[in-house]
Formats: C-alpha cells, structure tokens, sequence
C-alpha cells in the first residue's frame, strides 16, 4: 500500500494551525528546513519516520491520526474527528449531519450488496 503523502501533510497542517504555529516554527521545533516542511505539508515529499514523530509529539497528536488515511484499523481516529467536526453544532446542523451520514451509509451499503451481487455472478 502507498501512503497517501498529501494526506499526510494535510493531516500535520490542519494540527499546526490547531495549535496556532507557523511553518516556520513548527520547522524549527522538528529540526527541518521551512522549505521541507512546506513540501511535508503540501504532500510534495515524503516524510521520514523520525520527522514524523517529532511532528507529531511537537503538535501533541498521535502518529495515528497523521496516518489513519493509510491505516486500516483507523475507525477512533475517525470517530474522534467526528466528534470534533459536531462538537460546536447547533441543534438544528446536528439533525442535518445525522440524516446525511444516516442515507451515506444506507446508500454504501445497499450498492455494497449490489456490487457484491454482481461480481458474484462472474
């Protein structure tokens, strides 16, 4: 499987703007060139398994979450964003989120079992 770079670096600077840093700073904190960070970022180059780490423990966020686009067993990490995306909902935008996700996963799930069927039958 290959890692989804862009994803990653989307991951690490939505963290650094959550913790209100600057490229800059967060560069510095990990020991890497702005220039690499803005690339780590933009999913441009890859980032080594050391960087990583320092990233994610100057950020206070688990590897996991800067991953859990690569990795399977993600399903907290994605609940836990969840949670955060609804945490400041009124009332009326949670009933709205709810019956989305509700007819997303009907509609997954019925063209499930329909691809299921049909590749089934070949």
């Amino acid at each position: 499987m290959d890692l989804d770079f862009r994803a990653i670096g989307q991951r690490i600077k939505i963290a650094r703007i959550k913790k209100r840093l600057t490229q800059d700073t967060l560069s510095k904190l990990v020991n890497i060139t702005p220039q690499h960070m803005s690339n780590i970022e933009r999913g441009g180059s890859s980032v080594s398994l050391p960087t990583l780490i320092a990233i994610s423990n100057v950020l206070h966020v688990s590897v996991d979450e800067l991953l859990c686009d690569a990795v399977l067993d993600s399903k907290i990490v994605f609940e836990k964003e969840l949670q955060e995306v609804i945490s400041d909902c009124n009332e009326y935008e949670i009933r709205v989120i709810v019956n989305v996700v509700k007819t997303t996963k009907d509609s997954m799930r019925s063209v499930k079992m329909f691809q299921n069927k049909t590749e089934n039958r070949y």
